[in-house]
């Protein structure tokens, strides 16, 4: 397994680190940190030449001293990669290197340990054709050595299947508990489904322990895996009414808009992001 981590010297950058070491040694994987720097400009003359030089030979710093301060119990290697659009030089990446989690850091600038967008960050999330991992700001300095738990947002909306079937898959190789997790936001219904509330209780009750049972088909015998309902007025209340501790991740699918194979953040996935202040996953959409 091979983890892409997109790195800068800032703060973002180091929380995308030590989320990808968080996850390497989880998962058993391997990781390559990557900058991404524009090309020199065909016919440059001999200042861009000298700036272009010294971009490189910064580029070069900053991932010598990123790798340096990874333990030793982790495979790492760094890569200097060329493009205009650093979203996409580093997607370009991450297929070269057939990596199978990119991984970011957030923009900062918001609240300690809440994720915010910054250009990158935003068009990765609507672009990758593989999952994304996204480190909360301040992860570098609060984040936890290894993933605890990993919560998977379930639905029985298109690309769930692959969602589901991208947990199941991580909660085996990592030997990490799996929670499934059933969303009943009641503001956010929709008004012309005219369902009483205590019936979207039981619904999303019956849908959870339905996704519960088909885990523990797929799962080894006796493999930790529960499943709960979150219920709030808000999608936003819902979610922070779960509990969290140091070392879980949440895991999230694409939305329904998104092209096959291809990531894509959605409304539900997006109010999810700005609510938790643990690493967020978003895997693709699969094939239609």
């Amino acid at each position: 397994m091979k983890l892409l981590v997109a790195y800068i010297a800032t703060s973002g950058g180091e929380d995308a680190v030590s989320l990808g070491a968080c996850l390497a040694r989880t998962f058993d994987a391997e990781l390559e940190i990557c900058i991404v720097i524009p090309p020199e400009p065909a016919g440059a003359d001999d200042a861009v030449e000298r700036l272009s030089d010294a971009l490189d030979s910064a580029a070069r710093r900053w991932l010598d001293e990123a790798a340096a301060r990874l333990p030793d119990d982790i495979e790492t290697t760094t890569t200097i990669a060329e493009h205009a659009n650093p979203a996409e030089g580093l997607i370009i990446e991450a297929r070269r290197t057939a990596s199978d989690i990119l991984v970011i850091g957030g923009a900062g600038g918001g609240i300690r340990g809440r994720h915010t967008l910054g250009t990158v960050v935003n068009d990765i999330l609507h672009a990758s054709p593989i999952p994304v991992a996204v480190a909360p700001p301040g992860f570098a300095h609060l984040g936890a050595d290894e993933v605890r738990e990993i919560t998977v947002t379930i639905g029985d909306r298109p690309g769930a299947p692959l969602l589901f079937e991208t947990a199941i898959r991580s909660g085996i190789r990592a030997h990490r508990p799996i929670r499934l997790v059933s969303i009943l936001a009641i503001d956010d219904m929709q008004p012309w489904r005219n369902v009483p509330e205590d019936a979207a209780i039981e619904s999303a009750r019956r849908h959870a322990q339905r996704t519960l049972d088909e885990a523990r088909k797929q799962l080894p015998e006796h493999f930790p895996v529960t499943s709960t309902v979150a219920q709030g007025a808000t999608i936003e209340e819902a979610i922070g009414a779960l509990e969290w501790h140091d070392g879980d991740v949440v895991m999230v699918g694409s939305s329904r808009l998104a092209a096959p194979n291809t990531l894509f953040l959605g409304t539900t996935a997006a109010k999810i992001f700005r609510a938790v202040s643990v690493p967020m996953i978003v895997v693709p959409k699969g094939s239609d």
